[in-house]
């Protein structure tokens, strides 16, 4: 038999439970708190109820015929949408409220004589619905958090599309004066603008092709790096094999770029100056040094570098790698190795 409280203002909630007299007394008192109740007599008309009708709570009896509490709740947790349940058992079953709590039910009252039991009941009701509003607030509010999340990683994936195709312009038309000049020094001084825009662009190209917006993968940056390196500076005449070892240290944009750089600047003077009478190898390493610290080492084995060697060329390269070194709170190391030269440097991750 299902019946229907009088019609109340607040939740509307399901009991469920073989004794008719039980759900009587149930219907009215817990009308009597504000509640809407549905009850059934049992686990399989319970469940019926819990699937044609939206309930806000559902009480479940432990003893009943047929399907009993344990077995009701296990099928109304597996429901698409699972109202919380409250479980009712006898006084000396701790045994099974603690069954019952492993199976899914929100809370558990002991069935006891007289109105005590209602207003405990209805007691655990409020408490059990208002954890629920507390975690669909929760829920929801991770929900607009993650939306938001996804709406600002996509923002920033398209400035950096934007601004890796705004360089790409740049870098084209850096070229092309390049290419229109008649002063080999001037041409040869584009010409490294053009890398170093190369460098800084290809940060951002990473940064709009990967699922992390906000850090770099340096092996996969390096690589990509060293590679248009290689074939900008490596000729038949004079030949440059390029090498590069790096593990998967993940670095914020701004270090990623300020590294860029450096990487350029100083794989480009070994290419200029280490080989001056043929082809040789420039080496490239990035390794972890801690959990906090990453080690980069470009060396090569060429002429060398005296003690008193003063910079080649404009002098740019090496205020911009003093700059960059700078912007990542570290210097830039050189040591003499057999004939070559080892540039190094350490920094932080962070």
């Amino acid at each position: 038999m299902i019946a229907t409280a009088e019609p109340g203002t607040g939740p509307a909630v399901l009991y469920i439970d073989d004794d008719a007299g039980l759900r009587r007394l149930a219907a009215r008192s817990l009308s009597r708190h504000g509640f809407i109740v549905t009850v059934a007599e049992g686990g399989a008309e319970g469940l019926a109820l819990a699937q044609q009708h939206a309930f806000d709570l559902i009480a479940v009896d432990h003893y009943m015929p047929g399907m009993d509490g344990i077995e009701t709740l296990e099928a109304i947790r597996k429901l698409p949408v699972s109202p919380p349940v409250v479980y009712v058992t006898g006084s000396e079953e701790g045994r099974i409220a603690v069954a019952a709590l492993k199976a899914g039910a929100s809370d558990y009252v002991v069935k006891t004589i007289g109105s005590d039991f209602f207003d405990l009941l209805a007691s655990a009701f409020e408490q059990v619905l208002e954890r629920a509003a507390l975690e669909r607030d929760k829920a929801a509010a991770e929900d607009q958090l993650r939306a938001s999340n996804a709406r600002l990683e996509a923002l920033l994936r398209e400035v950096n599309h934007r601004v890796a195709n705004s360089l790409q312009i740049v870098s084209a038309m850096v070229r092309m004066q390049s290419a229109a000049l008649q002063d080999d020094g001037a041409r040869l001084a584009l010409e490294d603008t053009q890398r170093r825009i190369a460098a800084i662009a290809q940060v951002h190209r990473r940064l709009y092709t990967s699922n992390d917006v906000e850090q770099v993968d340096m092996r996969e940056y390096l690589k990509a790096l060293v590679d248009e390196l290689g074939e900008t500076w490596s000729t038949p005449t004079a030949p440059r094999v390029l090498s590069l070892f790096a593990e998967p240290i993940r670095l914020a944009t701004d270090r990623a770029v300020s590294l860029g750089v450096i990487v350029t600047e100083l794989v480009s003077n070994a290419c200029k100056y280490a080989y001056p009478t043929g082809g040789g190898e420039v080496r490239v390493s990035l390794r972890g040094d801690g959990e906090a610290h990453f080690w980069l080492a470009v060396e090569d084995d060429g002429v060398g570098m005296g003690p008193d060697a003063t910079p080649q060329g404009t002098g740019v390269g090496t205020k911009l790698i003093r700059a960059m070194a700078q912007s990542l709170q570290t210097i830039v190391e050189y040591d003499s190795i057999g004939t070559g030269v080892r540039a190094t440097l350490r920094a932080t991750r962070d």
